[in-house]
C-alpha cells in the first residue's frame, strides 16, 4: 500500500477512533485522528487529506456538517461516510450531498480497503483529466501560435485586448493561415475559456443542413428528422461558436444570423420556442467580404455587425522570417509523437524552404514538414527531403531598379524596421528584441536608414 496516501478519521467513539487508526496505520496509511466536529474541520483546515473517514453521528453533530466542510474548502478530498445505523435514505443523502462512498458499521476490513483504493483511482482520473486539459490549454492557447512578425506581434496585442470582451471577432486571411488557432488563443484567454469551444465549418454544408447544425431542429421539421436536435448555439451556450468560411453563407442564413448576433435568441428549425443564449461568437474567411458586399453578395448590416473587430493573418509568404521558427516547431511536434531521432535542419533546406511561395500557408508548411521526418534518411532535414514543387520554386523578385540588390533591399527593410519601432514607442530594447537582432546591430541599422525618433519623444533604450 502506497505509504504516501494520507487518511483523516473522525468518530466519536474513541475506543473505535483508536483501534481504527492502528489498523489503518498498520496498513500504510498515514492516518490523523477527530474526536469530533469542531477537531475534524481544524484538522481539514490545515491540511489537504486524500481520503477522509468520517462517522455520521458525532455527539451533538453530524458527519453531514464535516462533509460540507470538506466540499468547500478541499473539493479534492474524497469522502467516505461511516455509521452504525445504515438506512437507504441516509445513503442517497450522502452521495446527493458529495460523498464518495457510504459505508455500514461493524466494517469489513477488505471492504474498507476497497473503498480507500477506489477514492484513491477516482483521484488519479480527476487529475489526469485536469493535466490534460492543461494540456489542451496549451496546444491551443498563444504558445501555440508561433511568429515574430510585426504583424504577428500586433495580432498577438489583438488577441489580448478582446479576448475577454463579448465583442464579435471577424478573422480574416487566405486558407492555411491559421484563422482556427486564433480562434482557440481567443477563447483559452477569455473567462469563457472552461466552457464550450464550437467550430462549425459553414462551407461544408447546404443552407438547410447548416441551420439545423446551428439552430437545431424538432421532430418532423423536415424529412428524416425523427426526434429533436440541440443546435451548436445551444451547445456553445456560455462558451464560443467559430463559424469558418461565413463568406459562404446563403442570403436567407445570413438574416438569421443577424438576428442571432443582435437579440442572442433564436427558435430551432420547424419550432416556436425561442432560446435565449450567452455565446460569443467568431467568424472566419478566406474572401474579401467589403467586396463581396459592395457588389451586393453579402449583407451589409451583417458585414457591419460581425466586422466589430478584425484579425487579418497575413500570408507566409509575407512572413518569411517567422519560416525557421514555424518549421522547428513543427519538427519537435512530430519527433514528440513518432519518436524519429532529427538534429534539425540543414542551412540549405532552410533556405527552400525561404524561397517557397507557401500557397497552402503556414498548413502546407506543417504537412511539408511532417512529410520530411517521416521519409527522410539522416540525421538532419535536407532540401531532399521535401517534396519537389518546393525545390523548383522561383525565388522571391526583387526590385532592382535602385541600381544594386543593397539599395533595392533598403526600402523594405526600413519599413519594418519603422512599424516595429512604432509598435514598441520607439523603445529599442524592445524593438531589437521583436526583430531577433541585438541593439547595437538596431543602432547601425537606424542610422545606415535614416530613421530618428520623432521631436518631442525621449529616448528609450
Amino acid at each position: 500500500m502506497k505509504t504516501q496516501t494520507t487518511l483523516l478519521l473522525v468518530d466519536d467513539d474513541r475506543h473505535v477512533l483508536a483501534s481504527m487508526a492502528d489498523w489503518l496505520r498498520e496498513q500504510g496509511y498515514a492516518t490523523d485522528t477527530a474526536s469530533n466536529l469542531a477537531d475534524g474541520k481544524a484538522a481539514v483546515d490545515r491540511k489537504n487529506y486524500d481520503v477522509a473517514l468520517v462517522d455520521i453521528r458525532l455527539g451533538e453533530h453530524d458527519g453531514f456538517e464535516l462533509l460540507a466542510h470538506c466540499r468547500r474548502v478541499r473539493p479534492t478530498t474524497s469522502v467516505i461516510m461511516i455509521t452504525g445505523y445504515g438506512t437507504v435514505e441516509s445513503a442517497v443523502e450522502a452521495i446527493r450531498l458529495g460523498a464518495f462512498d457510504f459505508l455500514t458499521k461493524p466494517l469489513i476490513d477488505e471492504e474498507l480497503k476497497m473503498a480507500i483504493e477506489r477514492a484513491q483511482s477516482q483521484r488519479r482520473v480527476i487529475e489526469e483529466n485536469r493535466t490534460l486539459k492543461q494540456q489542451l490549454d496549451l496546444r491551443y492557447g498563444m504558445e501555440n501560435v508561433i511568429g515574430r512578425d510585426h504583424r504577428m506581434l500586433r495580432i498577438y496585442d489583438m488577441i489580448d485586448s478582446v479576448a475577454d470582451t463579448r465583442a464579435t471577432v471577424l478573422i480574416t486571411g487566405e486558407s492555411g493561415t491559421g484563422k482556427s488557432m486564433i480562434a482557440r488563443a481567443i477563447h483559452r484567454r477569455s473567462g469563457r475559456r472552461d466552457k464550450a469551444f464550437v467550430e462549425v465549418a459553414c462551407g461544408a454544408l447546404p443552407e438547410t443542413l447548416l441551420e439545423s447544425e446551428l439552430f437545431g431542429h424538432v421532430a418532423g421539421a423536415f424529412t428524416g428528422a425523427v426526434g429533436e436536435k440541440m443546435g451548436k448555439f445551444l451547445q456553445a451556450d456560455g462558451g464560443t461558436i467559430f463559424l469558418d468560411e461565413i463568406g459562404t453563407a446563403s442570403p436567407g442564413f445570413q438574416v438569421k444570423l443577424l438576428r442571432v448576433l443582435q437579440d442572442l435568441e433564436f427558435e430551432p428549425v420547424g419550432g416556436t420556442k425561442t432560446y435565449r443564449i450567452d455565446t460569443r461568437v467568431i467568424l472566419a474567411t478566406n474572401e474579401d467580404l467589403a467586396q463581396k458586399t459592395a457588389e451586393g453578395r453579402f449583407r451589409q448590416d451583417l458585414y457591419f455587425r460581425i466586422n466589430v473587430i478584425n484579425i487579418e493573418l497575413p500570408p507566409l509568404r509575407e512572413r518569411i522570417s517567422d519560416i525557421p521558427l514555424l518549421a522547428e516547431h513543427f519538427l519537435q511536434r512530430v519527433t514528440g509523437e513518432t519518436g524519429r531521432k532529427i538534429e534539425g535542419f540543414s542551412p540549405d533546406a532552410l533556405t527552400a524552404l525561404q524561397r517557397y511561395r507557401w500557397p497552402g500557408n503556414v498548413r502546407e508548411l506543417q504537412n511539408v514538414i511532417e512529410r520530411a521526418v517521416l521519409l527522410g534518411r539522416g540525421p538532419r532535414i535536407v532540401p531532399e527531403d521535401f517534396p519537389p514543387n518546393v525545390l523548383t520554386a522561383a525565388p522571391v523578385a526583387l526590385d532592382t531598379t535602385a541600381g544594386c540588390l543593397k539599395d533595392a533591399l533598403s526600402a523594405p527593410e526600413r519599413q519594418i524596421i519603422l512599424e516595429v519601432l512604432e509598435a514598441h514607442h520607439w523603445n529599442r530594447q524592445a524593438t531589437a528584441a521583436a526583430l531577433g537582432i541585438n541593439r547595437t546591430t538596431l543602432y547601425k541599422k537606424m542610422k545606415r536608414l535614416g530613421l530618428e525618433e520623432p521631436r518631442g519623444a525621449a529616448a528609450r533604450c
